[in-house]
């Protein structure tokens, strides 16, 4: 079962919420988040990426940013400003990109479930950025920034979250890269049924975000919790979306250089592994895998898995791994390994192409997006996803939710 939590948002006004929401901190860098913010003093990057209000030259990871995002939250709050909730609420949090729409439940989800593996992940977390995150949190006193959740669709949620949505919505913000977020207020005589809707929910999988969660944890650790007394740190922020809304990109692959082949002997040595033919920019079908090699684009067929596999083993960025990239082109770690890089599907084969032609990269792959069901299949049986299996699009904004803890 699923614990859900209704809280006392931390919110702009609907006024101020198109000037506050911002990306996501982790998907921009700090002179992305400079350029971004610029101009704009209710831009919450000013919070989430406090560096870029310092010197250029500073650590950010240093002391004195983390002060400067506790100093900058305490002066949003007065400029935007951010409205602290009377009562505790749950949220619904629609995404609209082009013809895609999803719409889920914001609200506090259980750090002890999270910890036990009723919340369910599939990465692993790197502990910098883990102490980065729940830093973060403990100076501010607050998750700024929602998990991105996904559970089994229910039809009792939906229906809670069908008559929310019939009403005019707290916000309606269009983002500058045209995802428009809508969030509603559920009415309190609907809370208790979306608790005991959530409390029918096996399980909950995280999408994204899984350094906020791991940072949370160690919050409510930090914070007393493992102490034994309740409070808002047993609790971390998030939107639980259902799985039949998801939306998945794929995460494509180049490497910088042929591992000592030329073209011409890696697509012999290709054809004595799996079949190659001449084919699109992107594969059509799962088991297949297309790839940029010396300006023509070629599938790539990885053949039917081997039996007894893993369900992450099974995943198509495993089985390229394992036939092509580690056996021909010499690339081990893919965490560690600097002649790979990983391109998120939002940018395209575009961006592919240009790499190879740029001579940045000497051959590019495209991969088949990995569906939901698959990612929710690893984490039942307990596995982990290979690094950059799933790039989900469109992604939640910062700012327009806050848990006060």
């Amino acid at each position: 079962m699923a614990t859900l939590v209704p809280f006392r948002a931390l919110r702009p006004t609907p006024d101020a919420a198109p000037r506050v929401a911002a990306v996501p901190y982790d998907v921009v860098n700090t002179e992305e988040a400079r350029s971004l913010a610029a101009g704009n003093a209710l831009s919450f990057l000013h919070v989430s990426r406090a560096e870029i209000d310092l010197p250029p030259a500073i650590d950010p990871y240093s002391d004195a940013v983390y002060r400067k995002a506790a100093e900058n939250f305490c002066a949003l709050k007065q400029a935007a400003p951010l409205v602290l909730e009377e009562a505790p609420s749950t949220y619904v949090y629609r995404l609209r990109m082009g013809d895609h729409v999803q719409t889920g439940v914001a609200a506090c989800y259980s750090v002890a479930e999270y910890e036990s593996g009723v919340i369910k992940k599939h990465e692993h977390t790197r502990r910098d950025k883990e102490d980065d995150r729940t830093r973060h949190i403990i100076e501010l006193r607050a998750q700024t920034g929602p998990v991105f959740l996904v559970h089994r669709a229910s039809a009792a949620i939906d229906e809670v979250v069908a008559r929310t949505t019939g009403h005019a919505p707290l916000f309606d913000v269009v983002a500058p890269d045209g995802v428009q977020h809508l969030i509603w207020r559920v009415d309190p005589r609907d809370q208790d049924h979306l608790v005991r809707a959530f409390a029918a929910v096996p399980a909950l999988y995280i999408a994204d975000g899984h350094h906020r969660a791991a940072s949370a944890a160690r919050a409510r650790r930090q914070l007393g919790g493992a102490a034994g007394a309740a409070g808002e740190w047993d609790r971390f922020l998030a939107v639980a979306f259902p799985d039949d809304q998801m939306q998945v990109l794929p995460y494509n692959r180049v490497v910088r250089d042929l591992g000592g082949y030329s073209p011409e002997s890696l697509l012999d040595a290709l054809g004595a592994r799996v079949t190659v033919k001449a084919g699109p920019a992107r594969p059509a079908r799962k088991g297949e895998v297309a790839m940029l090699l010396d300006g023509g684009w070629h599938t790539i067929e990885l053949g039917p898995p081997q039996p007894g596999l893993s369900p992450a083993d099974r995943l198509d960025v495993s089985r390229l791994q394992d036939l092509v990239l580690t056996p021909l082109l010499g690339i081990g770690d893919v965490r560690t390994d600097k002649r790979i890089d990983f391109v998120g599907g939002a940018r395209g084969v575009a961006e592919l192409e240009r790499l190879v032609a740029s001579g940045r990269a000497a051959v590019a792959f495209s991969m088949y997006p990995v569906k939901v069901d698959d990612l929710m299949a690893v984490c039942d049986a307990g596995g982990i996803m290979p690094p950059k299996s799933t790039w989900f699009e469109p992604k939640l904004r910062d700012g327009l939710l806050s848990h006060v803890i």
